[in-house]
């Protein structure tokens, strides 16, 4: 169970191996409608893609969407999985070996490897976490590497322009973490550690974003609060 922010902090936030190890209980506890936007993820990939299409996953951490893909498509992918963090990939791996699922997984930053080519790219809450101009060069290469027709997923933490409606977002996501078991304590820790680490954009600058790396449309396939997925299209 995630325990991580019950006491002070020491340092900004990080994908080490303490947040590893309760990563799927804090990723269920913080992102609203988790599995089930992953469970729609799944659904809507499986329905654009060929069957053998290669999907890679950006940032995936513990393998829980490269899982739902596994469970909930009804074609069969290959799964390619990339991750910086070794701590993540170990766990990853060990659950894909007992789920008896093939996966690929790679060790290596994003904003710098060579991304293979693929019909379908994830990155479920990870361009927030890569510094803006990181960012944009990151989704070109990702457009890069898409084979035409292919598929951007991916899912962010978002911001409001109109700052009233913006803070009532976050009291909104508050209530909704300490329904979930977290402390006024842990979610002030927990805030503080990813200042300047997670750094979100609006909706309409991640639309943009995509846009201007060449992709022909972007949709908004799932919102709630201050979260969203987007669906970008390379004709």
């Amino acid at each position: 169970m995630d325990k991580v922010f019950t006491k002070p902090i020491e340092k900004q936030f990080e994908f080490d191996a303490s947040v590893a190890s309760v990563f799927d209980d804090m990723a269920s506890r913080s992102i609203p409608f988790y599995k089930e936007n992953l469970q729609l993820i799944a659904s809507v990939l499986s329905r654009l893609l060929k069957p053998q299409s290669i999907v890679v996953d950006l940032g995936c951490s513990t393998a829980n969407t490269l899982l739902a893909l596994y469970r909930y498509s009804n074609i069969p992918l290959q799964l390619v999985g990339i991750d910086n963090a070794q701590p993540m990939l170990e766990i990853a791996q060990d659950k894909a070996r007992a789920y008896g699922v093939q996966i690929e997984f790679k060790m290596a930053d994003i904003t710098t490897c060579k991304l293979p080519s693929a019909s379908g790219f994830i990155a479920n809450y990870t361009l927030q976490f890569i510094r803006p101009p990181k960012r944009a060069a990151l989704v070109e290469d990702i457009f890069k590497a898409l084979q035409s027709k292919g598929y951007f997923i991916f899912s962010e933490k978002i911001l409001y322009t109109d700052k009233v409606l913006d803070k009532i977002m976050v009291d909104h996501y508050l209530e909704f973490k300490k329904t979930k078991g977290y402390s006024d304590f842990e979610i002030s820790q927990k805030r503080e550690a990813l200042e300047n680490v997670l750094v979100p954009y609006t909706e309409a600058e991640n639309h943009e974003m995509t846009l201007k790396a060449g992709f022909s449309k972007v949709e908004t396939l799932f919102k709630w609060g201050n979260f969203a997925t987007f669906l970008a299209i390379k004709d």
